[in-house]
Order: structure tokens, then C-alpha cells, then sequence
């Protein structure tokens, strides 16, 4: 009997694309619920919390549950609770993070706290953003849900996470430790969070050097999908490789039992 594989999938350029679904995807999530296939959607963003994207997923015509969706909000806090259990940090962020940590027990201060903890939002404050610089040259250990530097936006890109990062590292001169992908620590709590194991798994993502890359150092095959950023020149640029390309999502409605057919 073949083995059954696990299903882990970044959410934007694979699933939807900014509020619109990806034709195939809502076929794809139903057939793997049908199925009994395990399966998480992965994101890098962490202005939400698992519920508030059930949510807009839904909008699209996606049935996904919150138990099936990690964020790396939901990554840094599993992270930070296996560091320091019932810790306490400065946030720069959204709902998605400080829900995360504070179902974890963490203590959200910015009086001597033991983390920066910053991620995504969409309203940075240079108020925060210099309180965070004072607090990590007083010592405060300085953490980043996810290095993206820029998010996409209908009237073109915004600053994230990573851009606000690099310029406290450069203030300060500390760098930070990247939860979310490319960091192969997310992909790994998402393993555990599935009950899964590297051998069986496979990664779904628009992105070479995030989705692939991390993918690929956890130990996981990967699929890269050309409906968001890549094309199919893409992976050519790198010097390492997806297990397969395909064009959407959709190419693999009616085949998640076996997603790669040339490889027996």
C-alpha cells in the first residue's frame, strides 16, 4: 500500500491570491478533507489569528478549520514557551501575536521584558519601534516572527517585518532570530503541530526562498506552484531545486494520493 502523504501549503499565491481564491483550491482543500488527508496552510503573516483567517478564507469559498492553519505567530510563541516558559515580551504587532503569546502565558511588558518580539502590522509606530531599540541595547533578547521585507498590497508593496527588523538591527547592532519560514524551525512546529513526519510530507509554495527553501531544510519534498511570484524560469535561479513545478494548485485535484507520479 502507498504511503499516505501529509500536506503542508503556504496560503497566498498558492491558495489565494490578496481576497480572491486560486481556481482549484477550494476542489483541492475539499478532496483532502474528503480523503481524511492531514493537512496545515502555512503563513508567514501574523497580523491574524487562526480564527480571523478561517474567516477570510471562508469569504473565498475555502473550508478550512483553525486547527488546520499556522501562522508563524503561532511558531514564535511555541518557540519562545520552549526558551523561557512563561516568559515576558515587548510586542510590535497584531491580534495574531499577541493572542499567540498570551495563550502560551507569556506577560506582554515594556518594563524589562525578556524578548523584542516584532511582527507584522500595518500600522508601525516609530514610538514602539525606538522603544524596541532601547529595550534590546538594555538586553532584551530580540526575536522576529518572519524575515519577509516587503507584503503585497493593492496599490503595490508595503514594508514588513523584515525591512522595521533591519532597520532595529541596525540601530542597535543585534540581530534577530527569523521564527517563520525560511527558517526550517516552522516547518518543524508545524510537523508536530500535524502529528507528522518529514518522510511523508510535502510542502506546497509560490516562493523559492521561503516556502522551497524551508521545505527542503526540514527534510520535506516540495512543489512549487507558478500562481504567485515565481515563474517557470524561476527556480533556475537557485542552486537548489523543488521536487516538482507545476502551474496551479489545480493540477493536483484528483491526484493528492500521489503527488508525484514520476517518481513512482
Amino acid at each position: 500500500m502507498a504511503e499516505q502523504w501529509n500536506y503542508l501549503m503556504d496560503m497566498d499565491g498558492v491558495l489565494v491570491h490578496e481576497e480572491h481564491p486560486i481556481p482549484g483550491s477550494s476542489e483541492f482543500v475539499a478532496e483532502l478533507t474528503a480523503a481524511g488527508i492531514p493537512f496545515l496552510v502555512l503563513t508567514n503573516n501574523s497580523i491574524y489569528t487562526p480564527r480571523d483567517l478561517r474567516a477570510r478564507l471562508a469569504r473565498t469559498g475555502l473550508d478550512v478549520p483553525e486547527t488546520s492553519i499556522w501562522t508563524s505567530a503561532l511558531a514564535t510563541a511555541r518557540f519562545l514557551d520552549s526558551q523561557r516558559p512563561g516568559g515576558s515580551a515587548f510586542v510590535i504587532g497584531e491580534a495574531g501575536l499577541t493572542t499567540a503569546l498570551h495563550e502560551v502565558g507569556y506577560v506582554l511588558t515594556d518594563r524589562d521584558p525578556d524578548y523584542v518580539v516584532l511582527g507584522e502590522t500595518r500600522t508601525y509606530s516609530f514610538t514602539a519601534i525606538t522603544k524596541a531599540i532601547r529595550l534590546v541595547e538594555e538586553g532584551a533578547k530580540f526575536i522576529a516572527t518572519n524575515p519577509d521585507a516587503t507584503g503585497p498590497s493593492r496599490e503595490g508593496s508595503l514594508p514588513a517585518t523584515g525591512a522595521v527588523a533591519a532597520l532595529i538591527e541596525r540601530a542597535t547592532g543585534r540581530e534577530p532570530y527569523y521564527v517563520g519560514k525560511p527558517n526550517p524551525l516552522m516547518m518543524r512546529s508545524a510537523l508536530r503541530a500535524l502529528g507528522a513526519h518529514s518522510e511523508n510530507t510535502l510542502m506546497i509554495g509560490d516562493r523559492m526562498d521561503t516556502d522551497v527553501r524551508a521545505g527542503l531544510e526540514a527534510g520535506l519534498r516540495t512543489i512549487l506552484v507558478l500562481t504567485g511570484i515565481s515563474a517557470d524560469t524561476t527556480a533556475e535561479l537557485y542552486p537548489y531545486r523543488p521536487t516538482r513545478v507545476i502551474k496551479s494548485i489545480a493540477d493536483l485535484v484528483g491526484n493528492s494520493a500521489n503527488p508525484f507520479p514520476d517518481q513512482g
